[in-house]
């Protein structure tokens, strides 16, 4: 599975504040609000309140990450073959592995970092992208684009892909998923993702 030093990276831009600017960036920012709240309010932060901290983090995450769009595009021509309760079933447990992977992250991830957020492209086919440059304590410096896109002019941005110094999570993903899949099948694919749900969940 994609290497969790990724997934830490990708949290720090989720949180810092935002300059204003177009609508994604906005949507993007009220994200971030939400789980700063969450990981501020000193009610949440006793160790028999962590189960309730980590699902509201998780609501803030679910509500602007597109997580059927991000394991559709993980699975790749793949998708195409599956029935529409396997691609239930992959949603939920890609869903599920994200979510656990950055929930954790999210508590984890130090403060001291700042980020900077110099470009924002919005084009006339509902994707988007806002670039986001992190500089932590150390003074290093990673660049973290986020790839939104809108079904429609009333719905909502979300996340469909996160491309940390040129390197996308979702095309790693799909690499990873095509290899196992050709490898054993769809079949061996959910029994690897099942397993590693097991591993999170003995760890939380």
């Amino acid at each position: 599975m994609l290497g969790r030093w990724v997934v830490g990276v990708a949290v720090l831009g989720l949180l810092t504040g935002a300059a204003g600017a177009g609508e994604p960036l906005d949507k993007i920012r009220e994200t971030v609000e939400d789980v700063l709240s969450v990981l501020g309010d000193e009610t949440l932060q006793a160790p028999e309140r962590r189960e309730l901290r980590r699902g509201k983090l998780r609501q803030a995450v679910q509500q602007r990450f597109g997580f059927e769009e991000m394991a559709r595009r993980a699975m790749g021509r793949h998708w195409r073959d599956l029935s529409a309760d396997q691609r239930q079933e992959f949603v939920a447990l890609f869903s599920d592995l994200l979510e656990r992977s950055y929930v954790g992250k999210i508590e984890s991830t130090g403060a001291g970092s700042e980020v900077a957020y110099p470009k924002e492209k919005i084009d006339d086919e509902g994707f988007a992208s806002v670039l986001t440059v992190i500089t932590n304590r150390l003074g290093s410096q990673v660049e973290v684009e986020y790839r939104l896109l809108q079904r429609g002019g009333n719905t909502p941005w979300v996340v469909y892909d996160i491309v940390i110094e040129g390197v996308s999570l979702i095309n790693n993903y799909r690499t990873q998923f095509n290899n196992i899949i050709h490898r054993t099948s769809y079949d061996g694919l959910v029994k690897q993702l099942r397993l590693k749900q097991e591993q999170e969940e003995a760890t939380d």
